[in-house]
């Protein structure tokens, strides 16, 4: 099953794909949709009756807009590691976000013109379905709902101006997610699926899934251990290597760059870079 989060007509919908098309569900996004006692029958039942949107019309919102929780993980790939001259970590290196750092899939990113070293950061999403506290790996594997996509992208002037990340993380609209949530019994994050980044046509990332050095469930065990984990919430899962940082010399986003940032199995992103307006 594939869900998503539209605009529609001055609100958003959760929604579950259909062929070429999307049902509405009556909540207000996929993290909504996720509290709701059942949400599996609701999806099924929407697929035959409900309101339908084709999807070469759909407005794509950030898939949850409403997370309680949205936690990332930094340096989780080995290619990762090594291009930024760091150890491997012995626990996850944890960092939050805020729900309006979020945007659409396909939406426009506006470059900030507080920072001119403006990063990308193509990353697996972890989509939580279920209440989460002090888990094994085994029950946070059975919790996840589902697998999406994010760009983290990273203002690495700001990021570095401390050793604390958060500054650099949640300049808002920054960060891509979506356009859709494939279900956990459709995706298998430990198996070799594609990431990739491109810029201008241009790859920048190219790894997969199978490298990561925490899994999903690792991550989701690791982080309830402290924190009480909610259906809606997410994970990002880290970048490969490839990021703009780590060129020589360094490449970073200008204004009418595009970003294309595609997991295999799950889909892809594409987002226009474009100049802040003064004002």
């Amino acid at each position: 099953m594939r869900l998503a989060t539209l605009r529609v007509n001055g609100s958003t919908r959760a929604a579950v794909r259909v062929g070429d098309s999307y049902a509405l569900l009556e909540a207000s996004d996929v993290a909504a949709l996720l509290r709701t006692p059942g949400w599996e029958a609701l999806a099924a039942r929407a697929q035959s009756a409900g309101t339908m949107v084709p999807s070469d019309t759909a407005d794509f919102a950030p898939l949850v807009n409403t997370a309680r929780k949205i936690i990332c993980c930094g340096l989780n790939y080995k290619d990762h590691i090594k291009e930024t001259g760091r150890d491997t970590p012995e626990f996850p290196t944890l960092f939050g976000k805020f729900n309006d750092t979020l945007t659409g899939a396909f939406d426009e990113i506006e470059l900030p013109i507080e920072s001119d070293r403006v990063d990308w950061e193509a990353e697996l999403v972890v989509v939580v379905g279920s209440r989460l506290s002090k888990a094994t790996p085994a029950e946070a594997l059975r919790s996840i709902a589902g697998y999406s996509i994010a760009n983290d992208i990273s203002m690495r002037d700001w990021q570095q101006r401390t050793l604390q990340w958060l500054q650099g993380k949640v300049f808002t609209a920054t960060t891509p997610l979506g356009p859709e949530m494939v279900t956990a019994d459709e995706f298998d994050p430990t198996q070799p699926h594609a990431v990739s980044t491109f810029v201008n046509g241009q790859a920048a990332q190219e790894s997969t899934t199978d490298q990561l050095i925490f899994t999903s469930a690792d991550l989701l065990s690791y982080i309830s251990t402290f924190t009480v984990l909610s259906p809606g919430d997410i994970v990002l899962t880290g970048t490969p290597g490839g990021v703009g940082m780590g060129k020589t010399p360094p490449q970073y986003l200008l204004n009418g760059d595009l970003l294309v940032t595609s997991i295999e199995g799950i889909g892809s992103q594409r987002n226009v870079m474009k100049e802040a307006k003064l004002g």
